[in-house]
C-alpha cells in the first residue's frame, strides 16, 4: 500500500529498509489516486488561481503539520513554517524572507485570517528558554532566529520565576505566539488591514500530548481567548 510506513515494514522477519525516493513515489501515487484524481473540479480550480482564506505561520516541527492538523484542504491555507513558528518584526533586510511571505498574503493574496499556531514540547521555545542570561549563543543560525521571543522569555522568568523549566517552556509557547502576534502589527500592510477590520489576527496551540487545540483572538492591541477544543 502506498502510505505503508516502510520504516515498520518486514520482510521475513526483517524491517525493510527505508528507502527515500519509493516512499516519495508512493506517496505521490497515493496522493494521484486517492485525492488529485478523485476531486478533478478542485484541482482544475486550483491550477487557475489561489484565494486562501488563512496565513498560517507553524512550526517546522515534523510532529505539527498545520493541513493535517486542522484539515485544510489545497488553496485554503498559505503556510509559513520555521522553527518555533515565529513572526519577526518588520525588517526589510534582517527578515526579508518572512517579510515577503506576509506581504504577498496581505497584499496580493488579501486572506483574511492569520493564525499563529505553537505546539506543545517545541524544541524552538526550549532552546530559548535554554539560552543564558548574559546572551552568549553557540549555534550558528538557531538561538540568533529564537531571540525573536525575548520578551516573552523575560516575561515567563518574572512572573513563573518559581515554576520549573518544562512548565516555564510550557507557558512560554503560548507566550511567544502573543509576541508574534504583536510582531506582525510592525507590518504596516497587516496594521492597515487589522484597523479596516479586513483582517483577523488569531492565536493557536496544539498540544500533541494530549491532542487539544486552543484558540484565541486578537483585537488590535487586546488578546482575548476564545477556548480550547
Amino acid at each position: 500500500m502506498a502510505e505503508e510506513s516502510y520504516e515498520n515494514a518486514t520482510n521475513g522477519g526483517a524491517k525493510k529498509e527505508f528507502n527515500p525516493d519509493e516512499r516519495i513515489r508512493s506517496g505521490f501515487a497515493y496522493f494521484k489516486t486517492e485525492k488529485y484524481d478523485k476531486d478533478p473540479e478542485l484541482y482544475d480550480e486550483l491550477a487557475k488561481d489561489q484565494s486562501p482564506k488563512f496565513l498560517v505561520f507553524a512550526c517546522s516541527d515534523s510532529r505539527v503539520c498545520p493541513s493535517h492538523i486542522l484539515n485544510f484542504q489545497p488553496g485554503e491555507a498559505f503556510l509559513v513554517r520555521n522553527i518555533a513558528n515565529m513572526v519577526p518584526p518588520y525588517d526589510q533586510i534582517k527578515y526579508s524572507g518572512a517579510g515577503a511571505s506576509i506581504e504577498y498574503a496581505i497584499v496580493h493574496l488579501k486572506v483574511e485570517n492569520i493564525l499563529v499556531m505553537g505546539h506543545s514540547c517545541c524544541g524552538g521555545i526550549k532552546g530559548l528558554m535554554s539560552i543564558p542570561d548574559d546572551g552568549s549563543i553557540d549555534s550558528d543560525f538557531i538561538e540568533e532566529w529564537v531571540k525573536i521571543c525575548s520578551i516573552s522569555k523575560a516575561k515567563v522568568k518574572s512572573e513563573h520565576g518559581d515554576k520549573d523549566f518544562v512548565e516555564q517552556c510550557t507557558i512560554l509557547e503560548k507566550e511567544a505566539v502573543n509576541e508574534s502576534l504583536a510582531n506582525l502589527l510592525t507590518y504596516p500592510f497587516v496594521r492597515e488591514a487589522v484597523m479596516n477590520k479586513s483582517l483577523a489576527l488569531k492565536g493557536g496551540h496544539y498540544d500533541f500530548v494530549n491532542g487539544s487545540f486552543e484558540l484565541w483572538d486578537i483585537d488590535e492591541f487586546n488578546i482575548s481567548h476564545s477556548g480550547s477544543l
